[in-house]
């Protein structure tokens, strides 16, 4: 490849090098490897794995149901308890949570490959046009969800199963929330982000309005007024700053925004990226960024994160991947301030970082980092417009057990929640048990009076 001059640009690879660098990660088990990966399984008796799912599928039960030749069955099993298992399957840090605990770990320290096997039976469902779910009769309520995100979905398609019609609201123009603009390309291919968000809308008794937006648009108190209960699934809009200088200048960009970009560009050829790329923070976020600024052709691409290798809240297996793509993770770097020439990055000066007593302190010594480029990806706020005097806790929503806010009649789950984790597995969670604990409440609230002789 024709080395190209110091910068910010477009079209660095040819068409098959972009086709290639963003194929499926873990492309669909077929059937046979699928019928190996699940005879692997012990179908254990109180199964670790199934009490480290954050949606407690019965995951024994749906490899079984693989096993004996019943792949839409096992489907329906996942979809029982996570109606975007199709995702999950394909985005879950599954190597913390499911196979973590898997027992083969013991004895093989190979895993039953769960994922995958998720994967395989959502897959044959979804292309076989499968509904599982039928509406009960219509219970004359209307809910208000406030994101199409992976709570706010789960949330619609538990409470339209009920019987209620749901409204969603959300701000972008597509359904999805992080599954749609928030994912690494790689991890979730052919537009199936969308083809989730059909699935699930299919159940019927779901509107959705885009490009309406809490705190522009509506205020809490106005869905308050309109609806007989919300729920809120509105996640993290706002990026943290690093508030150093040389912040606001030209290549200094957000890695959210460029996950985002990346994700709805038609061509990957359109997206511009520098030849010397660093990419500040130590989560999912930072790993995507980097990994796909070198998929997009960038020559160097580093890491720089302020604590250890051991506290990145990426996980180990990202951490790898990003390293078997040739990015390069640096450990114990702050970023200190960002360099120009001619109005432009140029370079980024960090200082090292040590632990002590438990703090993290600069220990004075610094360095620089040459960079066409710089993605902060170091932990995205919460916008609380619009809510009124609904409950913070540590600048989030606080909640109870089922999701119930401070004002009666809202309900919310997610990244917005107090205790709220990056991952969709978890907002779906959220969402599901709030939709049960909103239809609880709601048919209390219907039930006649009994009257006491």
């Amino acid at each position: 490849m024709e080395r190209l001059e110091t910068g910010i640009h477009a079209g660095r690879l040819s068409p098959a090098e972009y086709e290639a660098n963003f194929s499926d990660l873990h492309p669909r088990l077929d059937n046979h490897e699928a019928l190996v990966a699940a005879d692997r399984c012990y179908f254990c008796y109180d199964a670790p794995c199934m009490t480290a799912c954050p949606t407690s599928i019965d995951i024994p039960l749906f490899i079984r149901q693989i096993s004996t030749g019943n792949p839409i069955g096992s489907a329906k099993t996942i979809f029982d308890q996570n109606i975007l298992g199709g995702m999950c399957a394909r985005v879950c840090p599954t190597e913390e949570l499911c196979e973590q605990a898997c027992v083969r770990n013991t004895a093989e320290e190979r895993p039953v490959e769960i994922g995958r096997l998720q994967r395989y039976a959502t897959d044959a469902a979804m292309q076989a046009g499968r509904q599982f779910y039928i509406r009960a009769d219509a219970t004359g309520k209307n809910i208000a969800v406030v994101g199409a995100g992976p709570a706010g979905l789960a949330a619609a398609h538990r409470l339209a199963v009920k019987g209620h019609s749901v409204t969603i609201y959300d701000g972008r123009e597509k359904s999805g929330g992080l599954n749609e603009y928030g994912i690494a390309t790689y991890k979730t291919v052919d537009d199936f982000a969308q083809k989730e968000v059909d699935y699930v809308l299919s159940i019927g008794g779901i509107e959705v309005r885009h490009g309406t937006l809490l705190g522009r648009d509506f205020s809490l108190a106005d869905l308050q007024a309109q609806y007989d209960a919300v729920f809120l699934g509105i996640g993290l809009a706002g990026v943290n700053a690093l508030r150093i200088e040389g912040e606001n200048l030209a290549g200094v960009d957000d890695a959210v925004d460029f996950i985002a970009a990346l994700r709805q560009a038609e061509d990957k050829g359109d997206i511009a990226i520098g030849r010397r790329v660093v990419v500040l923070g130590g989560g999912m976020t930072a790993i995507d960024a980097a990994v796909q600024a070198k998929l997009l052709g960038a020559e160097e691409v580093t890491i720089c994160y302020r604590r250890g290798k051991e506290h990145m809240n990426a996980s180990e297996f990202e951490q790898d991947l990003a390293s078997s793509k040739g990015v390069i993770i640096r450990h114990w770097l702050a970023p200190k301030s960002i360099l120009a020439q001619d109005g432009k990055v140029a370079a980024i000066e960090v200082e090292y970082t040590k632990l002590v007593e438990g703090r993290l302190v600069g220990t004075g010594e610094t360095g620089v980092i040459a960079a066409d480029q710089i993605f902060k990806a170091i932990g995205q706020s919460f916008d609380a417009s619009g809510l009124g005097s609904l409950r913070m806790e540590s600048g989030r929503i606080a909640v109870d057990v089922e999701g119930r806010t401070s004002l009666d009649g809202v309900w919310a789950g997610g990244d917005c929640v107090f205790g709220g984790e990056d991952l969709t597995v978890s907002a779906v969670a959220h969402g599901r048990d709030a939709a049960e604990s909103i239809h609880r409440a709601l048919s209390a609230a219907a039930a006649p009076a009994v009257a006491v002789a």
